[in-house]
């Protein structure tokens, strides 16, 4: 057992591989984080059954009009406000669909804190939000003992959400707090407690698979194409055309068409496939119980 390991959360731990880290050369350096870093993907691969699960429950709620709310603080708070962020340009999701209660996030604060021990903080976030029973709260914590986080997934139980928890260290407090438990154990981190590397990574890969795989089971993907992006600059104008142009069977990509179709990629899809005009490709293209007609 390493020091303290009964007493601290395993991201607290002290890596024995990396003791003598800073007495190596750069690349021997970078080769001890590479390391530790192949150590990632087999433990997210150990927890996919929990995190499928996770998908299908979000999912079910979302197709209802529920929101998915990441909750979280420090390292693991910002991951999960990436991740909100991340859906309305790749699957145009309305920005109060998915959103992020970040720890101490507009609140002022002594300097040197971020408002992760307050409790009643994170129940108030999830309160103020207005949570309810449609809605899905993932709480964000690598030591899963994170006290904003439990008390935000508490109230979310509180008020009938789906709560699902994301920890690398398992058993741990949140656990117990959630419909559905994902924990990804990656153990000691290369520098002692800087949960942003392995645990971050490891939240990070689940997190994509968790919103991805929720925009699946929605109809926001034709195949592997993300058919509802917003072209919002000329790079998106660009992949939009070629989006079109490979789910349409057209041999270069047709501004034009997108342009008649309002800059809506899954819109433009069905006017190249089936010749039909806009303003009907549009209504073919409405999910169907959560999912969508699109071209099929």
């Amino acid at each position: 057992m390493q020091p303290n390991q009964s007493h601290h959360s395993a991201t607290e731990s002290r890596n024995l591989a990396t003791e003598s880290i800073d007495l190596l050369s750069t690349l021997d350096l970078v080769r001890a984080i590479n390391a530790e870093d192949a150590l990632v993907a087999p433990a997210v691969r150990g927890v996919l059954p929990a995190v499928a699960a996770a998908i299908d429950a979000i999912r079910e709620r979302m197709r209802q009009g529920g929101r998915l709310i990441y909750v979280g603080a420090g390292t693991s708070g910002r991951l999960g406000a990436l991740d909100a962020y991340e859906c309305a340009p790749t699957y145009n999701v309305p920005v109060d669909r998915a959103v992020a209660c970040v720890a101490g996030l507009g609140v002022e604060l002594p300097p040197g804190v971020d408002g992760e021990d307050d409790v009643d903080a994170g129940a108030a976030a999830i309160a103020g939000l207005g949570v309810m029973t449609l809605d899905s709260v993932v709480g964000i914590a690598a030591s899963g003992r994170t006290p904003y986080v439990l008390g935000a997934m508490n109230e979310a139980q509180r008020r009938g959400a789906l709560v699902v928890s994301l920890a690398c260290v398992d058993p741990s407090p949140v656990s117990p707090a959630a419909d559905i438990a994902i924990a990804p154990v990656v153990g000691p981190e290369v520098i002692t407690g800087s949960t942003r590397m392995k645990a971050g990574t490891a939240q990070k890969m689940v997190l994509n698979m968790l919103s991805t795989g929720v925009m699946i089971r929605l109809g926001k993907t034709y195949g592997n194409l993300m058919v509802d992006m917003q072209a919002s600059n000329a790079k998106l104008h660009g992949r939009a055309c070629r989006i079109v142009a490979m789910a349409g069977g057209l041999s270069v990509a047709d501004a034009a068409l997108l342009r008649a179709c309002d800059g809506e990629v899954k819109t433009a899809i069905v006017v190249a496939l089936t010749g039909v005009a806009p303003a009907d490709a549009r209504e073919g293209s409405k999910p169907q119980g959560g999912g969508t007609k699109c071209v099929g």
